[in-house]
């Protein structure tokens, strides 16, 4: 399982080209040798960032890209993830419509021919997580309904560590029922302030177990394991340092 850095944790900071190219000289000299394109500006393409990652000796493994692109614009997409050397294209939540009971049902009739051309093309749509998705509806969660009506060709799953437990559910069996589909997982830790306040903190940093959750995630196949933290109390690119070095001093990079 390698390490990466999800990007959207110092989006900020990818607006530009200049900035991008500045931000992943800072992602690789920390030791981050893949990452995860999502929120970088329009100025950033294709083509202009793997041109950036290729300089700096990393790789694009996953992306999160709009609804729309998906659904309408799928040719072009796998196109310019192919630019990219990129074999994962992200969700990166559920669309509003869909999370209503009344329109759930659809996301599977509008998505499956898009999920279909995707790994017709030697690709994997991958679904990334919040807590909504653990919600029961007729004694079943919606992430577990989206299981049920995709297989694993045609969708996969970018586990978010944070937003599994959030949800009060249990990160290593949801791991273990994801086995197969989880070549990507989202790392990212919670930590309890005074006041009981809960924040996103540096992996290793908080209160999850992540020694299990590493060692499921191993066992369940999982190819790339990125660290990201939407929100950071103090710079992003310190937490994406510190979660790699902690990584790295129990042994995972």
């Amino acid at each position: 399982m390698k390490i990466g850095a999800q990007l959207f944790t110092v989006r900020m900071f990818t607006q530009t080209v200049d900035d991008f190219r500045e931000t992943i000289r800072r992602v690789a000299e920390m030791g981050y040798r893949y990452v995860q394109i999502s929120g970088a500006g329009n100025a950033v393409t294709p083509e202009k960032a793997r041109k950036i990652c290729d300089e700096f000796g990393v790789h694009i493994v996953l992306t999160h890209v709009s609804a729309d692109r998906i659904l309408y614009d799928t040719a072009s997409l796998i196109k310019e993830h192919e630019i990219m050397g990129c074999k994962y294209i992200g969700i990166g939540c559920m669309p509003e419509k869909y999370q209503d009971s009344e329109w759930f049902e659809r996301f599977a009739d509008d998505f499956r021919k898009p999920a279909e051309m995707i790994r017709d093309s030697g690709m994997l749509l991958m679904y990334h997580n919040h807590d909504m998705e653990f919600e029961k509806r007729d004694g079943k969660c919606l992430l577990e309904n989206l299981l049920d009506v995709f297989s694993p060709d045609e969708l996969g799953v970018t586990l978010d560590t944070y937003w599994v437990q959030t949800a009060g559910a249990d990160v290593i069996e949801w791991i273990k029922k994801c086995k197969g589909r989880i070549p990507c997982v989202h790392l990212k830790d919670r930590m309890v302030l005074p006041g009981r306040r809960e924040v996103m903190a540096p992996v290793f940093e908080g209160v999850m177990n992540f020694r299990g959750i590493m060692n499921a995630l191993e066992e369940a196949g999982c190819c790339y394991a990125l660290v990201e933290q939407d929100t950071c109390m103090e710079s992003p690119f310190f937490c994406l340092k510190k979660s790699y070095e902690n990584l790295r001093r129990n042994g995972y990079c």
